[in-house]
């Protein structure tokens, strides 16, 4: 290829990339995507403006790091990453960071402390590749912290607040004791041990739209989040804590976040349990439960309908679910665009 061909091809990708960014931005659509990494997690949130938050990054290795970019490129028109957070330690949400990074610019890194010792629950060869990946450069975020995203001139004001991190609620100022006895029909579990219970959760608020995201955040906290204090309040959609395992999902959460729609970001064996599934589905506020994989050990009950299943058969594309909050907050679109399907909601 010569010289001058690779010169008009560079010129033709930059334009396709420029003119996919001006046609978003000229749409005015707070846009999150919630990419398929078969159990692991990665939420892309796109903003008017057109800067970029990425939550975790899925598990090691070239399939996750590759979808993950080809929508951050492809689909939402993206040149970097401006913002990643990592909610915790475990290899199906650090895990991409290294790949990912040589596939797409990321500016800056957040997470909830580096680990002073590693514990059983995590592999140090993928902590020690993002310490080399952020040159040791990440920001360790705290309740009550906010990242900041530009909004355009016309748009609704757009706040990312850190709820929980490292195991403190907002409004704490210890993780222990993790259990605490609250509300009439307190059932605790066992302690959990894992950094699950350390997980970044973040509200995301678009004018009167509001986004719930807890990481793997389990049983005790997420009771801490709502008893004695509903310290969240009623939001329009909630990615389901922990992939939607039983471990996670304490109904008092579900109960007090009254969210209209709820989205599993599970894999063909793992997420989307049963319990997890009984609990969304006995909220008379729900109007409908989105999933990226059908859950192969449950029933045809125990999963949402068909149209809602972003990936039917464990060996799959990859397809990804799409959130658009309108300019104005006022409605939100769920898609699922390899199915071409689209539901419309209103913000409460």
């Amino acid at each position: 290829m010569n010289q001058t061909r690779r010169l008009l091809l560079s010129l033709f990708a930059a334009l396709v990339l420029s003119s996919a960014v001006t046609a978003r931005a000229a749409t005015g659509t707070l846009d999150i995507y919630f990419i398929d990494v078969e159990g692991g997690a990665a939420t892309l949130i796109v903003t008017p403006a057109g800067q970029s938050l990425l939550i975790d990054t899925g598990f090691p290795g070239e399939r996750d790091a590759g979808r993950i970019a080809k929508v951050a490129l492809e689909v939402a028109g993206l040149k970097q990453i401006d913002h990643c957070v990592i909610t915790h330690w475990h290899r199906d949400h650090v895990g991409g960071v290294p790949t990912l990074a040589k596939l797409i610019p990321i500016k800056n890194y957040y997470d909830h402390g580096l680990p002073q010792t590693i514990a059983a629950d995590m592999q140090a060869e993928f902590i020690e590749a993002y310490k080399q990946t952020t040159g040791g450069n990440s920001i360790t975020l705290k309740p009550g912290d906010e990242i900041k995203l530009q909004r355009s001139p016309k748009s609704p004001p757009l706040k990312v607040r850190v709820i929980t991190s490292a195991g403190v609620v907002l409004g704490e100022q210890s993780s222990t004791p993790q259990i605490r006895p609250c509300g009439e029909n307190f059932e605790p579990k066992a302690e959990d041990t894992s950094d699950n219970a350390n997980s970044i959760a973040i509200l995301l608020t678009f004018g009167r739209f509001r986004f719930f995201d807890g990481g793997d955040l389990t049983w005790n906290v997420e009771n801490r989040l709502a008893c004695p204090k509903d310290i969240i309040g009623a939001v329009d959609v909630f990615q389901v804590d922990h992939h939607g395992v039983d471990s996670s999902n304490n109904p008092v959460l579900a109960r007090a976040l009254k969210a209209r729609v709820a989205i599993i970001d599970n894999g063909p064996r793992k997420g989307a349990e049963s319990q997890t599934f009984a609990t969304l589905k006995s909220d008379p506020e729900l109007q409908a439960i989105y999933q990226l994989h059908r859950n192969l050990r449950a029933t045809d009950k125990e999963n949402t309908m068909a149209g809602y299943i972003a990936n039917e058969e464990e060996a799959c594309q990859g397809n990804f679910i799409k959130l658009s909050i309108a300019p104005n907050a006022g409605s939100y679109t769920v898609t699922i665009p390899a199915k071409q399907i689209s539901r419309r909601f209103r913000t409460r």
